[in-house]
């Protein structure tokens, strides 16, 4: 009997252990060589476990075990014949219903005689004529009151001091579901609050802002949008020209592009971009490496590549380690302002936002523009704050005015038509 051990591998440098998030196949399953059979969690990110060989599975973890990178987590019996064709689980036979035991006939208790009404009273607690007409006006029921009179009567002081229960009905009663629910973090999701909480604690952030006009890339969109996408297979989107315009400003400001190491500071001479994705298990940060030399539509091509690889859950650590200098758009999901937090070991980030159609002043006349408020968080240890305004408008200019700063005067040639 040949059976092969399942070991947990590494899914990237640093990286010693995983969490088993999801079995995508059973115990006793017959599996295909290159099958998924199970989601992992490290601290980076969510990847998918194949099948080593084809055969019969038998677990050896179970969803949630925190295992070691090299842990035996399954077995495959490589000698299991493969099923010819799944048939259909049999049913189970019905039990049959046992015979109800004759039961006895019901008789019917007598019932007892009607109690004598009793002569109404105002000890038994009952509020008095002068605590009704105060609880009556204030729209009080006299079962919220509890009396303090003799026998439990409910006098006038105790309607006065009597407290209106709070809008919605009365305080001891609740309509509606009232259940909630208990969920483990993922590895990711603790890593990632335990590295924003030290960024919180070990930087000394700060951030920046300012407005950005978008009424010539929206201009530029629409008159090359269809001969881009015919020429390079991708869109032509915002994050091109974004890229685009961080990577020279980058350059201009290179302590931007700069990290702390102890007592050291490490300046880079290359730009890789991490752009912030939204993805099934959280937000991911894949990184366009040595974006200062990409084309507008390169740039395009490797966000939408990476862009589905976080969607499909193929991303890989390496695809995401590094990174000089971030790019979250919080805009997509209709923020107007926010604060991003800087990821570490970079010392700035740079926030979009949603696009508003806004007043402003252009040559002293009003008109209206498509306008986005830009937030930039820096560590103040390693930049100052001429540095990350100086940065920040930098990238202002090259969003309002892309045909010069960013496409050398030549919108054609600089999008590559």
């Amino acid at each position: 009997m040949s059976v092969l051990e399942m070991k947990v591998p590494s899914p990237g440098e640093s990286i010693t252990e995983v969490e088993i998030a999801t079995w995508l196949v059973k115990d006793g399953d017959y599996v295909e060589k290159d099958q998924p059979i199970a989601e992992v969690d490290s601290d980076k990110a969510t990847l998918e476990l194949p099948a080593e060989q084809s055969g019969v599975i038998t677990l050896k973890a179970e969803e949630g075990d925190v295992v070691q990178v090299g842990q035996v987590v399954c077995l495959i019996d490589m000698d299991a014949a493969k099923p010819e064709g799944a048939a259909p689980a049999a049913e189970a036979p019905k039990q049959e219903e046992a015979p109800k035991a004759t039961e006895p006939a019901k008789q019917e208790a007598p019932k007892p005689a009607a109690p004598v009404a009793a002569p109404q009273t105002y000890a038994t607690g009952a509020p008095s004529p002068a605590a009704k007409k105060i609880l009556d006006e204030k729209g009080m029921d006299a079962a919220q009151v509890s009396g303090t009179g003799r026998d439990g009567r409910i006098t006038k002081t105790d309607a006065e001091l009597a407290a209106v229960p709070a809008l919605g009905g009365s305080p001891m009663t609740a309509t509606g579901a009232r259940t909630t629910t208990t969920t483990k973090l993922s590895v990711l999701r603790r890593k990632i609050a335990q590295r924003l909480v030290s960024v919180k604690n070990e930087t000394a952030m700060l951030t920046t802002f300012n407005e950005v006009d978008m009424s010539e890339i929206f201009r530029l969109r629409k008159q090359y949008k269809e001969e881009f996408a015919q020429k390079h297979g991708v869109g032509l989107g915002f994050m091109s020209f974004f890229t685009k315009a961080v990577t020279r400003a980058l350059q201009m400001y290179p302590d931007v592009n700069a990290s702390i190491d102890g007592d050291f500071k490490v300046n880079y001479d290359f730009c890789d971009i991490s752009i912030a994705v939204s993805g099934p298990k959280g937000l991911m940060v894949p990184v366009l490496r040595n974006a200062e030399n990409m084309s507008f539509a390169s740039v395009e091509a490797n966000i939408k590549d990476l862009a589905v690889k976080v969607r499909d859950g193929k991303i890989t650590v390496d695809e995401m380690t590094g990174g000089t200098f971030t790019i979250t758009n919080g805009g997509t999901f209709g923020s107007m302002m926010s604060t991003p937090i800087i990821n570490p070991p970079q010392s700035a980030i740079l926030g979009m936002h949603n696009i508003i159609q806004r007043p402003v002043a252009v040559d002293g006349q009003v008109v209206i523009r498509p306008m986005m408020y830009v937030a930039m968080s820096y560590d103040h240890r390693i930049i100052d704050g001429k540095e990350s305004v100086g940065f920040l408008v930098a990238v202002k200019e090259g969003i309002d005015n892309p045909v010069e700063i960013l496409l050398g005067g030549d919108e054609r040639k600089g999008l590559g038509l």
